[in-house]
């Protein structure tokens, strides 16, 4: 994994580093400092540290891009006491920036979420890591236990293991878990800001979220807008993977251009098809597209695409893109909660169509019958997960028209035997315990 930043400010949440393991308290503090109102207790809904996080102008690093200082306020003023909960469950294939984060700098991340826990007048602090992420829960483990060792740290905290799956990560999968169901997204209302974790308002951020948030409680929020634009502030990080030299987790300026990633990581081994942007749940876009991408949400809405979680994936012309397209497609339909129609019908049968087209065995009517399905996906499922799926079949269906017409007409191409560019994950290991 390769772990490094290509402008003079960077890097910032990957300052340190380590190549192997974790970063210990001793270090991480002797890099950062104490942690900022480590003493202080002010009433709720009023704390300073909600302020600053706002006049940075920190948006969630989740996906959603939401405002952290809106969500912080919504949890500080509702009825209860809240509980932090850092989401570094991440069941997406193509991202693993957040288990590298609590992998190797575990202490950034409970300094967020410590902080976090203060502004809002929290008591207690869960970090939730899926089961196969390997090495991050130990390292979460053992960081607990050196602040437990240490005076001032009387908040508590703990790790929880999350069953791997797609939609495990999601914000009410996690909270279902937690409250003993299964870890499926639930209908809302209530969201989690209202009632959570055990009924009270929980506050929800994966741990890029809360690593800024450490960042800019010490160094403050002009810093913090040193880099990103005006709408889009600070770095961001971004797991890059397909057709590149050196795959892995990069932190980046907001608004930098795609290319400059693309350098940053050895450039790419095999001309380039498209680029998935946002992940399984995001956006195909034309290979001859990069040189006028940036990095940030505001550059790629015009294309139609998001960051996302961050993530960036690069497909070359040696893939064929429809194998690619239709495996990925029938795992996200097994990947479904199976808790409504668009899932549980839509995706399998949409899933079903694309495999037709790629094997040449498609009817005259198959292509307007995914595009129709589609459509009766799109915004009418339990979860978010049918929409995501959605954007990536359809945007492939554009992108690689051409492609899909010659499977239609002449079947499998001798590309579609090649090894796969696009994850999938791997078994599951048992569920491990704190």
């Amino acid at each position: 994994m390769s772990l490094q930043g290509d402008s003079p400010s960077l890097p910032r949440l990957l300052a340190g580093m380590p190549a192997h393991g974790a970063m210990g308290l001793q270090e991480h503090v002797a890099l950062h400092g104490e942690v900022p109102f480590g003493k202080r207790r002010e009433r709720r809904g009023a704390h300073a540290l909600i302020d600053l996080v706002e006049q940075a102008g920190l948006l969630g690093r989740g996906g959603a891009a939401f405002p952290t200082a809106r969500k912080m306020r919504a949890v500080s003023d509702a009825r209860g006491r809240p509980i932090v909960l850092i989401n570094a469950a991440e069941g997406e294939p193509t991202s693993f920036k957040d288990r590298a984060l609590v992998e190797g700098l575990p202490h950034l991340v409970l300094d967020g979420g410590m902080l976090a826990a203060r502004a809002v007048g929290a008591d207690e602090v869960i970090l939730c890591i899926d089961e196969s992420a390997g090495p991050a829960f130990p390292s979460a483990v053992h960081a607990i236990r050196e602040r437990q060792h240490t005076s001032g740290h009387s908040l508590k905290m703990r790790v929880e293991s999350i069953p791997s799956g797609y939609v495990s990560g999601q914000e009410s999968a996690v909270v279902n878990y937690l409250n003993g169901g299964p870890a499926k997204p639930t209908f809302t209302p209530p969201l989690p800001f209202q009632r959570g974790v055990r009924q009270r308002p929980t506050l929800i951020n994966n741990s890029e979220t809360l690593a800024h948030l450490a960042l800019i409680v010490r160094y403050g929020p002009e810093w913090f807008r040193q880099l990103g634009t005006p709408t889009h502030p600070g770095s961001t990080l971004l797991t890059l993977s397909g057709a590149i030299a050196y795959p892995g987790v990069y932190e980046a300026e907001q608004g930098a251009p795609l290319e400059s990633l693309i350098k940053a990581a050895g450039g790419t081994t095999s001309p380039i098809r498209a680029v998935l942007l946002g992940g399984y749940a995001g956006t195909w876009l034309d290979g001859q597209l990069i040189p006028r991408l940036a990095l940030s949400n505001e550059h790629l809405s015009p294309h139609g695409a998001s960051l996302g979680a961050g993530i960036v994936v690069l497909l070359s012309h040696e893939s064929c893109a429809v194998a690619e397209v239709s495996r990925v497609a029938r795992w996200l339909a097994k990947e479904s909660s199976g808790q409504c129609g668009p899932c549980v019908h839509g995706l399998h049968a949409i899933a079903s169509a694309i495999e037709e087209v790629a094997g040449g065995i498609a009817s005259a009517g198959t292509g307007q019958n995914i595009a129709r399905w589609a459509s009766l996906a799109r915004n009418r499922g339990a979860c978010r997960h049918p929409d995501g799926v959605v954007s990536f079949i359809t945007s492939a269906l554009d992108v690689f028209a051409e492609e899909f017409a010659d499977h239609a007409q002449h079947g499998p191409c001798d590309a579609c035997a090649r090894s796969s560019e696009l994850p999938l994950p791997a078994p599951v290991r048992a569920a491990r315990a704190a």
